[in-house]
């Protein structure tokens, strides 16, 4: 691969690892502690990722637990999940805290569908302006021919390969998730 065309590889790869972080975070009925990942705990003054104060668990398939390390702590955790954007209250026995997580109602699924569609088609759209950038760069090392026409073409040409590439692995993961989603 051109070095040039491999800079813009690189950019469309960080799209497909963002979206690969976007829909962990995405539950579908089941207990993913993902879902926790951008969580922060008020930990003695600072903002402490969740995963760092304590041991997070999936005992069944649809609970998450979380064994704090230190008890004073579960307030603190209480807290930081009810202020998230989880949607599920935390209960507290004392000593852990655990996640229910409902089954997904067939009308919720199809609102998870869309938002897993709209995520998609996102990064699509970021991928295609990464390759716009390529292209344009490509077109000003034509104007100060250091390089033939040939090359231009052959560079475009890859470039768009590479773009076709990301896209179909897009909307691979696209349909992956929605089947995961749909699956009751």
């Amino acid at each position: 691969m051109n070095e040039k065309v491999k800079e813009y590889s690189d950019k469309m790869q960080k799209t497909i690892d963002h979206l690969q972080s976007e829909y962990a975070a995405v539950r579908a009925g089941r207990a993913n502690p993902h879902v926790l990942d951008k969580i922060r705990v008020d930990y003695y003054g600072t903002p402490t990722p969740i995963q760092q104060v304590g041991n997070i668990s999936v005992p069944d398939p649809r609970i998450i637990q979380i064994q704090p390390w230190e008890k004073n702590v579960l307030k603190d955790i209480e807290k930081a999940i009810q202020a998230s954007d989880v949607g599920i209250n935390p209960t507290n026995d004392g000593t852990c805290i655990r996640l229910v997580f409902p089954e997904l109602s067939e009308e919720r699924r199809k609102d998870l569908v869309k938002d897993i569609k709209k995520k998609g088609e996102e990064a699509k759209v970021a991928v295609r302006n990464i390759r716009r950038d390529g292209n344009d760069a490509i077109k000003k090392l034509s104007k100060s021919d250091d390089i033939s026409e040939d090359e231009v073409k052959d560079l475009e040409d890859e470039l768009q390969k590479t773009t076709d590439k990301f896209i179909k692995e897009i909307d691979s993961m696209i349909d992956d998730k929605s089947k995961d989603i749909m699956t009751v």
